[in-house]
Parts: C-alpha cells; structure tokens; sequence
C-alpha cells in the first residue's frame, strides 16, 4: 500500500507538478496548497494500512502457541483508528480516567447546540431540566463524553489530578457559566453501573454540589427542583437533589424492548410502570456501595422535565438497529407524570462525525429510516444475504414500532412507505417468503400491531391485504396446502 501511494504520486507529480489528490481538487475548482495536502493524505495511507493489516488468524495462532499479542484499544475504529488492525489482545480504559480532557470539549459544543436548539425551539426559554440516559459501552468509546455532558449542563467542571484521575468537581461560577444551571435526571444502563460506579459518585456530588449552592433558584434549576422536592418528600435539600438512578444491582434493562418484542403488553401504561419499576434504584454518593429503590424520589425528577436526550456516537449502531435506544426512553413517561401532561421535546446528538449534530428524536427516526429501513440500496444488501437479512429488516421495523411505543414519535408515512415496499410489491412479498418465511410472518404482524394500536393510520385495503397474507404466510409454514 506504501510502495503504491508513493508511485502513482511519484508518477503524477513528474506528469502534472503535483500530486494526484490535487490535481483532482483543481479539477473541481478547488486551489488547495499541496503542503496543506500532504500531512492529511499521509494520515490517510496510515488508515489504509490499517484498515487492510488483519492479523486475527496470526494472533489466535499465537494465543495457542502461548505467546505475546500486542496490546490495544476497543471501540469505534472511526473515532480512534488506533483500534486497527484487529487481532490485537484488547483492552478498554481506566475507568477513573473519565471524561478526559478532549471528552469535555467535546461535550461541551454539544450541550451548547443543544441548549441552543432547544432555546430557540421555545421562544428563547431555557429547558428546567434534561432526562439523559447513559451507556457503558459508548462511553469507553468516547471516553466520557455524554458523562461529561451532564456535569456541563450542571455547569460543574471535573478537575483531573495529575495522573489523569478524575475525582475532583468545582462549581463553574455564574458569570462563567453564562445561563441557567440546568437540572438533570440520570438513567445509567446496568453495564454502566457495573463499569463506572466511581464515576456514577461523580455525577451525584456534582449534581448535590450545584443544589447546595447559594444561589437564585432562577439560574439554578437544580437547586429550585431540590428545594420544591424536598418540602413534597419530606427530606433534606441534599436528599432531594438524588438525580442518578438505574436498574438494580445484577439487573439490566427496563424490558420494555422485551416487551414490544414478544407483543405481550397491555399497553403504554404498563411499559411507563416497567420502566419506572426497574430503573428507579437510586445511587447516593454518601453511601456508596448501594442501590436503594427510590421509586417516588424517580418519578418527582422525572415530572420536571422538558426535554429527553440521548447520544448517537457510532456509526455502526443507529436508533432502529437494537431494542436498547427505546427501551430506556422516557418521552411518553415523563408525558404522564407531569402536571400539564406535555409530551417533553425529544433531542438527539449525533457525534459520528467531528461536527456534532443535534436533531429532534423526529428528525432522527426519519433520517433512519430514509437511510436504513426504505433506502433499496440497504434492504437489497439485507435481502442478498439470505435468512438473517430478512430477518434483520423485519427486526428494523419492530425497533421503529418501538419508538412509537415510547415517544410517539414515529410518521405515518414511514409505515405507509414500508408497506409499500415490502408488502404491496407481490414480487417483493414472494422474495421475502422465500428467503425466510418465518420474519415475513413476523413483519405482517407488525404491521397489522401498528395499526391495532393506533401508530399508522391506513386503508382498509392495505388490513385486508396483510390479514390475507398473514393467514397464506402461516399455512406455508404449516405445511397446509389448498
């Protein structure tokens, strides 16, 4: 890969003064210096090289062999390219080493864009208070990013020691801060629990820290929800200001994804009451060590908030793509437990990329789905790889039932369009049926499910259809011929 990049710009350079890079922007009207080129192409031959270097097979023959494999990082090769090649013996991070420094840069121009959307989407109105859900896997990824994102909104700042350990806070002074302290509800994943206790303390001394402050409860939204919760409790200011909470100990999930999976549940009700019921385990950094279940300290919290947020931080994984995103959204449970029953504004960051964005939860869905579920270029590659690619659209289009579940969120027209694709071609029906007949059996009763529960709106031509192909889908499974 070397011997090649360095011949072909070799030769070009020798035909036309400069490399062939530049040659191509000049073609498109672009004048870039070549030494403005060269740095960033040679950074990209070393991505190639590292993209094309696998050595899996040579290093599981060396584990077998008993001898050394090279050490290196996990996590999201785009974001860190130290990840390639694979084969290496991988290992995570220190967990006490998070956010670092880079992290709470980052986290910082996010929560900004998202302060501002959210600002500006309400006539210039800070939001009082941000539910935010926390994963453990996305935050060895980025190193602590979406944790550093909630001491920001706190308006706390972690102070490293001079390892690297993050285990001091200090309070970031109004006239720095420049807005609102806002206040947070935390929902950490049972994996971040279990990797990040030290971490979770953190967040609950800053949030305790920013309560406790003597400050106006106007710019303190933090301490004027601690304060009306802990006259409604009965409790200390500081008992009130619990903002982090998550499953019990050794339990995972709140199963609401479980639950729209099998079809078994009652309806939206009952999924609010599971989510309530399993992750409301408080953690307090005063007793460490414990998760107490504070269910009613939860659900006060939870009634204060305008706005859900979560983070999308790898482009391998979207919203539709695992049960897990929806599973942990509170957008329709914080919708029941306020006092004006709004639905809170649903936000999304996107930091796939080096230019974060931060979009609506609708917005999102629709960009998912416009590039996953309905985009032919992605069902065809699904549909070319047999059973399971079947299986996987069928599995998408549960997930975005899903979002409708817990955040309403979900336009008709994305069940409409799917329909259309995959139900209303009857050459698409038979590829389908081919390839897998027990997931096309599966994706009719989704729709047939959206439709009974009022989440897409359609014909009565388009129910007939499916509860005829239903019933043709099932006898071919069964055997049972006319």
């Amino acid at each position: 890969v070397n011997d090649f990049f360095k011949g072909v710009g070799a030769v070009f350079s020798g035909l036309t003064g400069g490399s062939p890079w530049r040659k191509a922007l000049l073609d498109k009207g672009f004048d870039v210096p070549e030494e403005q080129l060269t740095p960033l192409f040679g950074y990209l031959e070393f991505c190639l090289k590292q993209v094309v270097a696998d050595n899996e097979l040579g290093a599981l023959v060396s584990a077998l062999n008993g001898e050394y494999i090279q050490p290196g990082p996990g996590g999201d090769p785009i974001r860190n390219p130290d990840v390639l090649p694979t084969g290496k013996n991988m290992h995570a991070l220190d967990p006490q080493s998070i956010p670092t420094t880079a992290a709470v840069d980052c986290a910082r121009v996010v929560v900004d864009r998202l302060l501002d959307r959210l600002s500006q989407d309400n006539d210039g109105v800070y939001p009082e208070s941000i539910a935010f859900t926390l994963w453990g896997t996305d935050n060895i990824k980025t190193y602590g990013e979406s944790l550093a994102q909630v001491l920001m909104l706190v308006g706390v700042r972690p102070v490293p020691d001079a390892l690297g350990r993050v285990n001091k806070l200090e309070l970031i002074p109004q006239e720095e801060l420049g807005r609102p302290r806002v206040d947070v509800v935390v929902s950490c994943s049972g994996v971040f629990r279990d990797l990040f206790i030290n971490q979770m303390a953190l967040l609950d001394r800053a949030v305790k820290m920013a309560a406790e402050a003597d400050e106006d409860p106007e710019v303190n939204f933090v301490r004027k929800h601690a304060l009306e919760q802990a006259a409604e409790l009965e409790c200390s200011v500081r008992e009130a200001a619990t903002r982090v909470f998550s499953n019990s100990a050794g339990s995972y999930s709140a199963n609401v994804g479980l639950a729209i999976e099998n079809g078994g549940w009652e309806g939206e009700q009952q999924l609010q009451e599971q989510f309530l019921s399993r992750k409301g385990f408080a953690f307090n950094s005063d007793r460490p060590g414990q998760m107490d279940q504070k269910q009613d300290m939860f659900k006060s919290a939870l009634k204060t908030v305008d706005c859900t947020f979560q983070n999308l931080d790898s482009s391998e994984i979207s919203l539709t793509d695992v049960s897990h995103y929806f599973d942990s959204d509170p957008t329709k449970v914080v919708q029941g437990l306020r006092g004006d029953k709004k639905k809170p504004m649903s936000m999304i960051a996107d930091t796939t990329t080096a230019n974060a964005q931060v979009r609506s939860l609708g917005e999102t869905v629709r960009l998912d789905a416009r590039t996953k579920l309905l985009n032919p270029k992605f069902y065809e590659g699904m549909l070319a790889s047999g059973y399971e690619g079947t299986r996987e659209i069928t599995k998408r289009l549960r997930n975005t039932m899903g979002w409708s579940a817990t955040s309403g969120t979900v336009d008709n027209f994305i069940y409409e369009d799917a329909n259309d694709v995959f139900i209303a071609d009857e050459a698409m029906q038979q590829r389908l049926l081919e390839t897998n007949p027990n997931a096309f059996r599966d994706m009719i009763t989704t729709f047939l499910e959206a439709n009974g529960r009022g989440y897409w709106e359609t014909s009565e031509e388009n129910i007939e259809r499916l509860q005829e192909l239903y019933q043709e889908v099932e006898d071919r499974i069964e055997g049972v011929t006319m």
